[in-house]
């Protein structure tokens, strides 16, 4: 640590920390093995310095394809330690949206599992400029010391941690850069509103490609010195046996994640008695599945959060969701948040409505390689998220709506013109154009309104089919319309208020 007390922050500093408070302690559950602190601070530092040897250097991405894996956060901590940049990337993406993602992150290495080999190694095939493809499960042992190294290097508190995949309202990817300072700070803020304690254990769900996979629990459970039990996708009836055999305290996911727990004929009679608070973001939580939950006796929290700003905003305390139903809560510690009239450019005093503008040592400092973006997610030093919300009298916060027409499927974001953008590349289609649909499993999905070339007739399958080629599947339109031409504006700008009108 450098004497003015730069690197204080630097999360490859926590594990250190709780290894030598506890090293017999376990740190990761996963399928039956144990992890202790001492372990994975012993290889992640190992690891760093088999990285570097290899012929990286601080600053360089690792790109990842995986489920989730302690092989996994043994990476990002010895990326932590080494001072290089861990960007995963979604395993639900086609080879051909990996590869952009690759074009942009222009990683020197790229790691995965065996379950995901064959579809990054399609997307690196498109990439000539990708450095070199090893597995996940033996990363250590793929590495050949080049020139062996002794000590890791000092990592700086602003220096890059995450390089996490997001897109704007056109759906190019972008990747919003996380420091080890925003990591610190979001996750102190979230101590202070949601603590965990050394004898909590966290149930682990989300993918770790998502920033909440990180960022919302699990980094803050090894920094307090919890155990994590790590869970490479969810299972729900294995979440409910977890949940009463493991004793499981705490847990975080999406409306869509409780849902289908509700929804198992075991989940009135699991014993559920353990967890102190359930954690839910991504999308609000429907009000008769919250009082479901809380039949239970489980306190519910929720939230509003987004990439840029690491990712926590909004809490929702418990005791104020039936109160104050329907609302996001108030800013988390260390966060600032100010309303902007999306009309005058003026910000709004006390009650009042207009896009979230935040600000705080929690908000990124820019998108990689990509000036304009970054430019243009800030006004006067305020992150703009583009999404419109209401403060009441009392400091509450509720989302009215988004300046981008952005969705949000079960815990996914999806953009309307990038799955556009795929539809009008069908032979047969003229053009299309898509809106958020409620949906009782994922909270919204897309419906996607046609217009055929003429002398052709759509199928649906087809369509389907040729979406699924080249999306995601929580990208996929669940309903498809047929139309004879688009509503457009007066500027020739296609109407989707008039499409909205259609449906209702």
């Amino acid at each position: 640590m450098s004497r003015d007390g730069s690197g204080d922050y630097t999360i490859g500093r926590w594990i250190s920390v709780g290894a030598s408070v506890a090293p017999s302690r376990v740190a990761i559950e996963f399928l039956g093995r144990e992890i202790t602190y001492g372990e994975l601070d012993a290889r992640s530092t190992e690891l760093a310095k088999r990285l570097l040897g290899h012929g990286l250097v601080p600053g360089d991405r690792i790109a990842t394809l995986t489920e989730n894996r302690p092989e996994h956060v043994e990476l990002l901590f010895a990326c932590a330690k080494a001072g290089l940049i861990l960007a995963p990337l979604n395993c639900h993406h086609t080879a051909l949206e990996l590869a952009r993602q690759l074009e942009t992150f222009t990683p020197a290495l790229v790691v995965t599992s065996s379950a995901h080999a064959a579809r990054i190694e399609d997307a690196c095939s498109l990439v000539p400029s990708v450095g070199e493809i090893v597995r996940l499960e033996d990363i250590a042992g793929s590495l050949n010391a080049r020139s062996p190294v002794v000590e890791l290097p000092f990592v700086e508190n602003d220096d890059g941690l995450f390089l996490i995949s997001t897109s704007g309202s056109t759906g190019e990817p972008k990747g919003a850069l996380l420091t080890h300072a925003n990591c610190y700070w979001t996750n102190l803020g979230l101590d202070l509103s949601i603590p965990i304690n050394s004898d909590d254990v966290v149930l682990q769900v989300l993918p770790q490609f998502h920033v909440g996979g990180w960022n919302v629990q699990p980094l803050l459970a090894w920094w307090k010195g919890a155990t994590v039990i790590l869970e490479p996708s969810f299972d729900p009836e294995r979440v409910l046996d977890l949940i009463a055999c493991r004793h499981v305290t705490m847990i975080m996911g999406v409306p869509t994640t409780y849902l289908m727990l509700a929804q198992q004929p075991r989940f009135c009679e699991t014993d559920l008695t353990s967890l102190r608070s359930v954690v839910v973001g991504g999308a609000s939580m429907p009000l008769a599945l919250l009082e479901e939950w809380r039949a239970r006796g489980i306190e519910v929290v929720q939230g509003y959060g987004l990439t840029e700003a690491s990712p926590n905003v909004f809490c929702l305390a418990p005791e104020d969701a039936l109160t104050h139903a329907g609302s996001v809560g108030t800013t988390y510690a260390y966060v600032e948040v100010a309303l902007c009239d999306i009309v005058s450019g003026s910000f709004v005093d006390g009650v009042g409505r207009g896009e979230i503008f935040v600000r705080g040592p929690n908000v990124f400092p820019g998108y990689w390689e990509d000036p304009t973006a970054t430019m243009n997610a800030f006004k006067d030093g305020w992150l703009r998220t583009g999404d419109i919300a209401e403060r009441d009298d009392a400091g509450y916060y509720r989302i009215c709506g988004r300046t981008r027409e952005m969705y949000v499927s079960g815990g996914e974001n999806v953009y309307p013109a990038e799955v556009e953008q795929v539809l009008t590349a069908h032979k047969n289609v003229l053009e299309a154009a898509v809106i958020a649909v409620e949906h009782p499993r994922w909270g919204e999905t897309g419906a996607a309104f046609v217009v055929a070339r003429p002398g052709v007739i759509l199928d649906i399958e087809e369509l389907t089919n040729h979406c699924r080629t080249h999306l995601a599947s929580y990208k996929v339109p669940t309903e498809f319309h047929f139309i004879t031409e688009l509503p457009r504006s007066h500027i020739g700008k296609i109407d989707k208020a008039r499409l909205k009108a259609l449906l209702a």
